[in-house]
């Protein structure tokens, strides 16, 4: 007898194995012909992907037009941008927007009746579409679907969707505070208006032309800030480097058919085993009963 461990016998191991032999070997055969077919009848699915740099995430009016600013406009994002994009990418406005582009509910199977529609839609979309940040704070898109060309379509406009998203973003930010910087450049146009006259009433007031002049300075640097956001509202940039666009792959991601049919054989084996095992224990305590 050779031990290993504190109750392992190898003889006890190998009678095992000998004694359900041909038990093994048919459960093994059944269930490799069986991971064979299940892995087959899998739909195949094809990833593409799209990798993009995005911008920084400072206005390019600031970046362009303002002097006091020597931000470079060719600039790569940072981190924090990065985490913008992903955020974008991810976001359901995204989903939304590919989701009616693409006609996603038919493609995906979904009857337009069907009570959970758009959940079933949105677990679709999200098990076929990731976006990740890459090593080099890149952003990549991949898309899973059973049409090549289909996932490729889909990536490429996620990459461009972006900057409509960007875009929809600044200008609503921007229109909001364009109406309050004219509000306030309003006011200050009123009350230089007001100070002019009290200074013509009382030309000894040299405590006004002080606050005229402060207040002339602040309009002008207020008119200066509005032109850059007046910029922002009606230009439309890109707000990203497109490095790679995606192209329709000529070989599947998945399934991976000998995974499938290794676990398949492998786990029915393991459990084929663990019933034998607990079957002859079974055995063991009647006969000791008896």
């Amino acid at each position: 007898m050779q031990d290993f461990g504190n109750n392992y016998d190898i003889k006890q191991s190998l009678s095992f194995f000998k004694k359900h032999c041909k038990i093994l070997i048919i459960v093994t055969v059944v269930a490799l012909a069986v991971s064979i077919v299940a892995s087959l009848l899998v739909t195949p699915r094809y990833k593409s992907s799209a990798i993009l740099f995005p911008t920084s995430s400072n206005r390019l009016s600031k970046a362009i037009l303002a002097d006091r600013y020597s931000m470079d406009y060719m600039d790569y994002g940072i981190e924090r941008d990065c985490e913008y994009a992903i955020q974008i990418l991810s976001s359901q406005s995204m989903e939304d927007d590919v989701c009616n582009r693409f006609n996603m509910m038919e493609h995906y199977g979904i009857s337009p009746d069907d009570p959970q529609k758009l959940f079933k839609l949105h677990e679709n979309y999200r098990s076929n579409v990731t976006v990740r940040r890459t090593e080099f704070l890149g952003v990549e898109v991949s898309v899973l679907d059973v049409d090549p060309q289909w996932a490729a379509d889909i990536a490429n406009f996620m990459a461009a969707n972006y900057d409509t998203l960007c875009s929809r973003i600044q200008q609503e930010r921007s229109r909001d505070a364009y109406a309050i910087m004219r509000d306030v450049c309003t006011e200050l146009e009123n009350d230089i208006r007001a100070l002019n006259d009290t200074l013509k009433a009382d030309r000894s007031r040299y405590d006004i032309n002080e606050l005229i002049s402060h207040k002339t300075k602040e309009l002008a640097e207020l008119q200066s800030r509005m032109s850059q956001t007046k910029v922002d509202m009606s230009r439309q940039v890109s707000y990203k480097f497109w490095l790679d666009q995606a192209a329709a792959a000529d070989k599947k991601a998945y399934p991976k058919r000998a995974v499938i049919v290794l676990l398949g054989t492998l786990g029915t084996l393991v459990l084929c085993i663990l019933a034998l095992l607990l079957a002859d224990m079974v055995k063991g305590g009647r006969r000791e009963d008896a």
